[in-house]
This record gives structure tokens, sequence and C-alpha cells, in this order.
């Protein structure tokens, strides 16, 4: 029987597919940790107080890749470049979806709008990560390799989805409630396109390695486009919603070091 957790598993198994797998999360990882650094660097003077939270978020991001790394390490594997068709964060940067790495590079203080615009784009993202991590902690929670990293990246993208909800709300408040409403809704939509593009994506490469038959590979292919097409329907809304998380100021201290990296 076909499951999440049976193609999960057999993606595991495999040395050639979880390294892609491990290679694929640690960039992105990374790339989240550059981009969170950056814009802790540049946030405007009146919101100085959001930068240790935001250099909290992009620490958690790196740890993140170096915990995927160390996972590959253990099995004696090396990261292989990642398909540029399977990686989330540059497409989303092509959709225009967050704030454009050239702005980014440069020494420019952002507005409040950008902060506006970089939270609501955390705000969709993190969501797909915490649901995410929570599938695969609820399949491998107790899995002697992979237990520990799952729970704890599960916990962190957790607490990045509280602190979006949390300042999103504090800006709202502050009389940003239609921009963020808008541009939540932008990114919601681009994202879940760009999510069905990437598991196609990285499910063909997945299946190429793996040997997977042509109806196998086509039912999968079935599986995401229909999530998409409920998510373009309704499940978006998920996304968009905003209200006070039981964890308050859930990355006010510190980040908690990676026993694995």
């Amino acid at each position: 029987m076909l499951s999440a957790k049976s193609l999960f598993q057999e993606i595991l198994d495999d040395d050639e597919s979880f390294r892609l797998f491990c290679s694929i999360a640690a960039s992105g990882e990374a790339q989240g940790g550059w981009e969170n650094a950056r814009i802790a660097a540049l946030v405007p003077a009146g919101e100085r107080a959001l930068a240790p939270k935001i250099t909290r978020h992009g620490a958690d991001e790196d740890k993140h890749g170096r915990i995927f790394n160390a996972l590959m390490k253990k099995r004696g594997l090396e990261p292989v470049p990642v398909p540029p068709e399977t990686d989330y964060t540059m497409l989303l940067e092509r959709d225009g979806i967050g704030l454009a790495h050239d702005k980014l590079r440069r020494d420019e203080p952002l507005t409040v709008q950008d902060i506006v615009t970089y939270l609501s784009h955390s705000r969709v993202t993190e969501q797909r990560a915490s649901e995410q991590m929570e599938m695969l902690r609820k399949y491998f929670a107790d899995h002697p390799d992979l237990g520990r990293a799952v729970k704890m990246i599960s916990n962190d993208e957790d607490n990045h989805l509280a602190y979006c909800h949390e300042e999103l709300l504090r800006f709202a408040y502050a009389g940003h409630g239609r921009a963020i409403q808008r541009t939540l809704r932008e990114c919601a939509l681009a994202e879940i396109r760009v999510y069905r593009d990437v598991s196609l994506a990285v499910m063909a490469h997945m299946g190429r390695i793996l040997g997977w038959s042509r109806p196998k590979a086509g039912l999968l292919a079935f599986g995401i486009h229909a999530v998409y097409g409920y998510e373009r329907l309704v499940g978006w809304r998920r996304m968009v919603s905003l209200r006070m998380p039981e964890r308050r100021d859930a990355l006010g201290g510190p980040a908690t070091a990676a026993e694995f990296a």
C-alpha cells in the first residue's frame, strides 16, 4: 500500500535518494539562514527590537542545515548539487515572493513594509515547514538515526510559525492589517504553486533513483496535483489566518545547540 510513511521510508532506506533529500533540505535551510541574517542586519531603526529574533530565526535555519549535512556524514555520504527545479527557496524568490536577494545584498536599511513582507512570507513558508516536520515527527520520532533531528527541527519550525503570528498581529494592530492580508494572500497562492512544482520535480528525481514503475510515479503525480487543487480552492486559507499563539515570544532566547552538527 502506498502511503506517506512507506514513501518516505523508501527514500530514507536508499543512500542515493537519502542523499538527495538531505542535500535539498540542507541547501534550503542554509539559504534561509543567510536571508534572515541579512534582514536582521538591515532592520529599520524603529524595529531594532526585532533584530535578535530574526537573528535567532536565521541561526535555527543554519542549525537545521548542519543537521541534514551531519545525517549524511553519519552514513558516509557527501552532499550533491541541488537540481534547480527542486530549489524551493530560489523558485519563490524568482516569483517575487519575499525580499529580493539584490535588496538584501545592499547595505541599505529596510523599510517597515519590507519587514511586513518578510514576516508574511515567513508565516506562509513556516506553515508548510511546520506541517511537513509534524508529518515526519509522527512517523519517525522513534527512528534511531532521524528521531532526535526530526523532533528538534519540528519544535523549531513551530517556534518560527508562532513568532510570525505574534509579530504580524503586532503590525496589524499598528495599522498594517490590509497590507498584511494582501501580502499573505499573494504569498500563499504563489507558495502552493511552487510547492506543487517542486514536489513533482523531487518525486521525478526520486523515481529515477529508486526505479519506480510508471503507474506508481503517475499515482504520486496525481496525488500532488490533487493536493494543489485542494489548496488552490480552499487550503491556502490556513496560511493567511492570524491568531495569537500559545507559544509567546517563541524566539526570545538564544538558539539551541545541535549535537548533530
